[in-house]
C-alpha cells in the first residue's frame, strides 16, 4: 500500500500540534457586545426568545459594562427602547433619550469602554419602521436629517463610535456632515453597509420592541439573494466616509463577508444576529449541540471568513472561554 510522505494528519495529532498550526485565531479583541437599555431602575427584563439577554435599565447597563470591561471585551453596542414612542421618532434624538443618559453613565462609570451607538428610528417611532413615513412608505430623504441629529445627540452624549443601520440611500455622508460640522469630526462611523432583508431578526425586535405594525423593510434591506448588490452598497457607505463597514446577517452570509474581504481594505465588521443566537440556545437546552463548542466555530467561522470584528450576544461566553 502506497502512502504520500506528507500525511497530514501528522500536526492534527495533538492539541499543542493544532494549536501551532492553527490559521484562524479568535480573541477576546475581536469582540463587541450588544445591550438593550430601557427606562426605570433596577429593572433586569428576560428577552423570551434570547435566553441570557436582558431588558437593563441605565444602572444596570452600567454594571455590564464594569463586568464586559472586566472581561476583556473592548466594545458594546448600546440600543434604546424610550419611554413613549411617535411618528417621528424623537426618542432618538432627545438630548436626555435613553440612549444618551446610558453613553454618560457608562462613560462615568467605565471610562475606557468603547461605546457604539445604533442609530436608527424603528425604535423610536410608533410605527415601527426605520424612519418618517409619506402616504405609508419611508420616505428616504426625510429622514436623514433626523439620522444625523440622532449621531450628533450621540456624540455630544459621549459615544465614541456611531453606527448607522436604518439602510436609507445617503445617511452616512449626512451623518459625516453634521459630525465634522459640530466639532465631531474625529469620531469614527460603524456603517451597517450591508444589511439583509433577513428572518434571522426576529428575537430583536422582541428584545428592542421594534416590529413594524404594518409591512415590513423590503424597500431599503437587501434582497438576500443579492452579493452583488451589498459590493454596491458597501462602496457607497466608503465613498461617503464610513471609517468601518458591515456586513449582518453573519452566519448566512458568510460568502458576503468574504467577498468584502477580498474587495475592500476598511475594517470590517459582521453581526451574529439574534436569530443564529436563539437557534444555538434552543438546540443546546434541548441536548440537540453542545453550546460551548458550536458557538465558538460559529464565531471563528465569522472570522476566518473574513471579519475584523464580530458583535455577538455571546461576546461575555465567549471571553470566558477565550480567557482560559
Amino acid at each position: 500500500m502506497y502512502f504520500p510522505k506528507y500525511r497530514l494528519r501528522r500536526l492534527r495529532r495533538t492539541e499543542n500540534l493544532r494549536r501551532l498550526v492553527r490559521e484562524t485565531r479568535l480573541v477576546v479583541d475581536d469582540l463587541i457586545y450588544p445591550l438593550f437599555v430601557v427606562p426605570g431602575r433596577s429593572v433586569r427584563t428576560p428577552v423570551p426568545s434570547m435566553p441570557g439577554v436582558f431588558q437593563l435599565s441605565v444602572d444596570e447597563l452600567a454594571k455590564e459594562a464594569v463586568e464586559t470591561k472586566a472581561l476583556g471585551i473592548p466594545a458594546v453596542l448600546l440600543f434604546g427602547i424610550p419611554e413613549a414612542k411617535d411618528d417621528v421618532g424623537s426618542g432618538a434624538y432627545h438630548p436626555d433619550g435613553i440612549v444618551q443618559r446610558a453613553v454618560r453613565e457608562v462613560k462615568e462609570k467605565v471610562r475606557d469602554l468603547l461605546v457604539i451607538t445604533d442609530v436608527c428610528l424603528c425604535e423610536y417611532t410608533s410605527h415601527g419602521h426605520c424612519g418618517l413615513l409619506k402616504g405609508g412608505e419611508v420616505d428616504n430623504d426625510a429622514t436623514l436629517e433626523l439620522l444625523a441629529r440622532t449621531a450628533l445627540s450621540q456624540a455630544q452624549a459621549g459615544a465614541d463610535v456611531t453606527a448607522p443601520s436604518d439602510m436609507m440611500d445617503g445617511r452616512v455622508a449626512a451623518i459625516r456632515e453634521t459630525l465634522d460640522r459640530n466639532g465631531f469630526s474625529h469620531l469614527p462611523i460603524m456603517a451597517y453597509a450591508a444589511k439583509y432583508a433577513s428572518g434571522f431578526y426576529g428575537p430583536f425586535r422582541d428584545a428592542a420592541q421594534s416590529t413594524p405594525q404594518f409591512g415590513d423593510r423590503r424597500s431599503h434591506q437587501l434582497d438576500p439573494a443579492n452579493s452583488d448588490e451589498a459590493m454596491r452598497e458597501i462602496r457607497l457607505d466608503i465613498e461617503e466616509g464610513a471609517d468601518i463597514v458591515m456586513v449582518k446577517p453573519a452566519l448566512a452570509y458568510l460568502d458576503v463577508i468574504a467577498r468584502a474581504r477580498m474587495e475592500f481594505d476598511l475594517p470590517l465588521a459582521a453581526y451574529s444576529v439574534s436569530g443564529e443566537y436563539a437557534m444555538i440556545k434552543a438546540a443546546a437546552a434541548r441536548g440537540w449541540l453542545e453550546e460551548e463548542r458550536i458557538t465558538m466555530e460559529v464565531l471563528v467561522a465569522i472570522k476566518r471568513a473574513g471579519a475584523d470584528m464580530i458583535i455577538t450576544y455571546s461576546a461575555k461566553d465567549a471571553a470566558r472561554v477565550l480567557n482560559g
